[in-house]
């Protein structure tokens, strides 16, 4: 299949590119202008410069293209003006899958996140139900600007599914692996721990899932999945405190694990403060206030739906973890 891939520079999306040339795909890759390409290296792939708001440039370079991957997202949990991120979020979906039907796309996956699916109500005897595609959820229930934007966008791609177009939407939980160049903020965990600079964690809990599955799931949704659908691409044994998963990486490193919980109410306090500060400066807080916000629950999910229709790959989370430690090691995030 000849595929056409935005934010292909990403993180997901530079994996999804190495699958799809795994696979025999062509690729035709999305990319600003100056964008990062060091997880691109070694793949193939024909290079568009542009961005997800040009229409005209979308269907021009779309045309003869069977599928499209609709990845790419502004991602920030803090910003001085939030409306360049709803403006690349919400309008540039609607761009780029408007686009990708005209220009005659037989399939289109849409990346969304699992911010948009309901999150696990609290603990019941002791135990949490992780959620599914089926758990109700509002906008109201969207805590912060990353999290509105991308149920907006969602909308949108639903909106168009309903008119026709064959839009398939994947929902990834918590990606780690190789060639998370920026890093991303779960990333970024890990390369604190590696450099001994993450001194305790918060009472929260993340799906883990290898990004290779969430590029393979992306695959398998332009081949099986229904369209107007959604499907959470995670790992279903992989629902872990961060207490469980700093004693898997203290297992795989041999670096110690943090051992102080920090209190929720202590972590709140100081990113209230340090969002206070980049007020004046301008700069990107060291502990954003939406970041510590999710925290506050343990988002568990099931992917049981992207296990049966998809087939999604389930590689164990210690084999991810382990897989992006080496990748940070290797690339000279951390020394050994």
């Amino acid at each position: 299949m000849k595929c056409f891939v935005t934010g292909a520079s990403g993180f997901v999306g530079a994996n999804l590119v190495h699958e799809l040339n795994a696979r025999g795909h062509e690729v035709r890759a999305l990319l600003r202008p100056g964008a990062d390409e060091r997880g691109l290296v070694g793949a193939d792939f024909q290079r568009v410069s542009g961005d997800v708001l040009d229409a005209a440039l979308l269907e021009r370079e779309m045309r003869g293209c069977d599928w499209c991957f609709h990845v790419a997202a502004s991602y920030h949990l803090w910003l001085a003006d939030y409306r360049p991120m709803y403006h690349a979020n919400v309008e540039g979906t609607r761009q780029v899958l408007t686009a990708a039907a005209r220009a005659g796309c037989a399939r289109i996956v849409y990346t969304s996140t699992v911010g948009c699916i309901g999150l696990p109500k609290p603990e019941v005897d002791g135990r949490i139900i992780p959620t599914d595609e089926a758990t109700p959820v509002a906008e109201a229930q969207m805590s912060n600007h990353y999290k509105l934007s991308k149920w907006r966008a969602e909308r949108v791609a639903l909106e168009l599914a309903g008119q026709g177009l064959p839009v398939v939407i994947v929902n990834p939980s918590t990606p780690i692996g190789p060639r998370d160049v920026k890093p991303t903020p779960t990333g970024k965990v890990i390369v604190d721990f590696l450099n001994r600079q993450m001194p305790g964690f918060l009472d929260t809990g993340l799906n883990w899932v290898h990004v290779r599955d969430v590029a393979i799931g992306h695959i398998l949704a332009a081949e099986r999945g229904q369209v107007g659908e959604r499907y959470i691409l995670g790992n279903a044994g992989a629902n872990w405190t961060m207490k469980a998963t700093f004693g898997t990486l203290a297992e795989i490193t041999g670096i110690p694990a943090p051992t102080m919980q920090v209190p929720y109410w202590v972590a709140l306090a100081a990113a209230q403060v340090s969002e206070r500060i980049s007020g004046f400066t301008g700069k990107p807080p060291k502990a954003p206030l939406a970041g510590v916000r999710m925290a506050k629950y343990k988002m568990w999910f099931n992917p049981a739906k992207a296990i049966r229709e998809l087939g999604i790959p389930q590689t164990p989370p210690r084999q991810a973890l382990a897989d992006a430690v080496e990748w940070f090691y290797r690339h000279g995030y951390a020394k050994r």
